[in-house]
């Protein structure tokens, strides 16, 4: 039988990572029946979010790069869009992966399913409830372009069914009969297989740092909510600055080009009095491993990143969560995050409970056994083996 040719498509940096699993298990486990050719749209175009990673992770270079570029949303999308189109004609795939739920995956389900190839969504199912959020548009209309659709948590799964996803379609699939799955998260496959070579790699990163394991808080900002809205960005920061004071504890914050630019233009006396913190520690984009790493051995997360969220969970750490809701609920159920907006009292109040009780947290399995991609990769030869 012929091997199947599988298009992944990727344009951010938490896309990158998340392929990393999927190409892994290809070259362990699938290597002689799906040849994979990666699509990076270049949505994420400088060397610092894109092409160290693909080094770092030991994924294979891009076969095609878009070199879309940054942009307002509509001219970013339609630009991929008809990058994708041309790749899509001249290979022929059999099928598409697309990752989450940025403007890269929309273009990859819009094109792709207007040109009748078969749409796979990982992620699929994931809610934050708020439209206002570009990604939220970007989730529901990929997941209603696909055909298969691998939910990763219980409640993403339920979400596709409430939409009108019927978990009892039978073959075979297609848009119009799509099949929908309970998998389990590939980043927890990523983070089982990347933690130890964090610590082999980067453990010196600690001690260039002066960071001690377990006494040291991360902190992440990139959401344009919070990076376009100086309000909310200074209130996060000086309530982060003094709770960094009053608690005497370093809070590393690795800040997106979009966070760093806002502070130096917009909020230059703020930036002034957080490099003259002691406990403030700015520093630029982290490699991947470097992020594990202090995901790994920090006290506690505070972020509105929804895939840091879920590390947190896997590394068995605390986290405030910068935003009014997640795609991640079933994390804030659980009690290991909080949702604490921009509001000062409520970083502060949260910060304070979760730091007095985090001994006592548990972490239940909520993302599967760590074997995700398989599980995903011979679903699709199934599916296009039948």
């Amino acid at each position: 039988m012929p091997k199947i040719k599988l298009l992944n498509i990727v344009g951010a940096r938490p896309q990158i990572i998340k392929s990393s699993a999927i190409s892994r298990a290809i070259r362990q486990h699938f290597s002689d029946e799906i040849d994979e050719i990666l699509v990076h749209t270049g949505q994420h175009y400088d060397k610092e979010l894109s092409e160290v990673f693909f080094d770092e992770l030991e994924i294979h270079k891009p076969d095609y790069n878009l070199g879309v570029g940054s942009g307002p949303h509509g001219w970013q999308t339609g630009m991929m869009m008809a990058g994708i189109e041309e790749v899509l004609l001249r290979d022929k795939p059999d099928c598409v992966v697309l990752y989450g739920d940025t403007n890269s995956t929309l273009a990859g389900a819009v094109a792709a399913s207007k040109q009748h190839f078969p749409v796979i969504h990982i992620e699929a199912g994931l809610r934050s409830f708020n439209k206002i959020m570009p990604e939220e548009l970007n989730r529901i209309m990929s997941d209603h372009s696909s055909t298969l659709l691998f939910a990763p948590t219980n409640a993403a799964f339920k979400n596709l069914i409430n939409e009108g996803f019927r978990p009892e379609n039978s073959p075979p699939y297609a848009i119009d009969n799509p099949k929908i799955y309970l998998t389990g998260d590939i980043m927890y496959d990523n983070s089982l297989h990347f933690a130890e070579l964090a610590e082999r790699k980067k453990a010196s990163l600690l001690k260039q740092m002066s960071l001690e394991r377990e006494k040291f808080v991360l902190v992440t900002i990139h959401r344009d909510l919070n990076t376009d809205n100086r309000d909310r960005l200074s209130a996060i920061l000086s309530a982060l600055k003094e709770l960094a004071e009053e608690n005497m504890m370093p809070f590393v914050m690795p800040f997106h080009p979009r966070t760093m630019n806002i502070l130096k233009k917009e909020l230059r006396d703020l930036f002034s009095v957080l490099r003259s913190c002691g406990y403030i520690r700015i520093i630029p984009p982290v490699s991947y491993l470097e992020m594990t790493l202090l995901e790994k051995t920090c006290r506690l997360i505070i972020t509105d990143s929804g895939g840091v969220q879920k590390e947190s969970h896997f590394f068995r750490k605390p986290c405030l969560v910068l935003r009014k809701e997640t795609e991640w609920i079933e994390l804030v159920i659980n009690g290991t995050v909080k949702l604490v907006d921009a509001d000062p009292q409520m970083i502060r109040d949260e910060f304070t409970g979760l730091m007095l009780a985090s001994d006592r947290l548990e972490y239940p399995g909520f993302y599967g056994d760590g074997r995700a991609a398989e599980f995903i990769l011979r679903e699709i030869l199934l599916f296009l083996n039948k």
